[in-house]
């Protein structure tokens, strides 16, 4: 059985991987936590429980931190939306939030579960290194972290062309947390960029006959329609992460490295450095996931859908 707890801040792509870790077999979502990312706090908690409407499916969802660690975030994310949904215009769900901060959430659940859980990151880090802050043993209670952020080749998808938007978005808790949690397995943009979705690829899910498809279709209808007319792909990197969580098998080549986040630098704050060349001296933090089974991810997206 698969027990994961998605940290994460909704935003289309989020909502996809949420939709395939409820539709993987074996898999129980324990806990839904939102941060503030791609669109402001509220209305990543809105769209969380919008989700498990569309969904159907009654999992507690916990507000957390409504902006960046130390400093506040000046520009949210645009393919997304207003609304984070693509605009299409959802009514907000009647389902409340839980009354505990998503952050004494992460503690107590792994406090209760230790060795059990997965916590899959999909959003900025703050939630997390928070937690980690409040409790410094947070790291050896998880069973793992997967996380989607970093850009390995400093060509980033954020407002600091270096950098990658969930970790430039609070790189002071991108750097708490690889700094506190060993064995982190990260999902980089340029790995979110290899395995978009072509035309061809969004045509096949588009063609799915189910509700959860017609949602699909809805929320990235803007999205492809600008990203695939730009540079023929449409983004779609959350549910790449949650393949890796909910399926280690799918892993084709990796990279056990030391990777840190560079927190001073005019023109690159927020920037991933990977030591390749072992230059610091320091072991491996982190698993780079560099390629993983094509066929197999077509098939989650598609039983993301069905």
């Amino acid at each position: 059985m698969n027990r994961i707890i998605i940290d994460t801040d909704p935003g289309i792509d989020d909502a996809h991987a949420i939709m395939l870790a409820f539709s993987y077999p074996n898999t129980r979502v324990e806990a839904i936590t939102t941060v503030a990312g791609n669109v402001p706090l509220e209305r990543t908690t809105a769209n969380a429980l919008i989700l498990l409407d569309i969904l159907d499916r009654d999992v507690p969802v916990f507000s957390g931190c409504e902006d960046a660690l130390v400093v506040p975030t000046s520009r949210r994310a645009v393919s997304h939306g207003i609304d984070g949904l693509g605009d299409v215009g959802f009514p907000d769900s009647k389902r409340k939030i839980m009354p505990e901060h998503a952050v004494q959430t992460l503690i107590c659940m792994a406090n209760e579960n230790p060795g059990e859980l997965t916590l899959v990151a999909l959003g900025p880090l703050t939630n997390i290194a928070l937690a980690t802050r409040l409790d410094p043993e947070l790291p050896q209670k998880y069973k793992n972290l997967v996380i989607l952020g970093g850009a390995y080749h400093a060509v980033g998808n954020s407002w600091t062309p270096a950098a990658e938007f969930n970790f430039s978005t609070d790189p002071e808790s991108a750097a708490i947390v690889l700094d506190r949690w060993p064995g982190i397995t990260l999902v980089p943009w340029e790995t979110a960029v290899d395995f978009g979705l072509t035309s061809q690829w969004l045509d096949e899910l588009y063609s799915i006959d189910s509700p959860r498809a017609e949602f699909f279709r809805k929320i990235f209808h803007n999205r492809a329609r600008v990203q695939l007319q730009d540079q023929e792909i449409c983004y779609d990197p959350d549910p790449l992460a949650m393949s890796v969580a909910l399926e280690p098998g799918i892993l084709r080549r990796v990279e056990e490295r030391y990777v840190k986040v560079e927190l001073s630098g005019q023109l690159t704050r927020g920037q991933t450095v990977v030591d390749w060349y072992c230059l610091t001296g320091n072991a491996a933090n982190t698993t780079l996931v560099l390629e993983i089974d094509r066929d197999r991810y077509k098939e989650l997206l598609r039983l993301s859908l069905e």
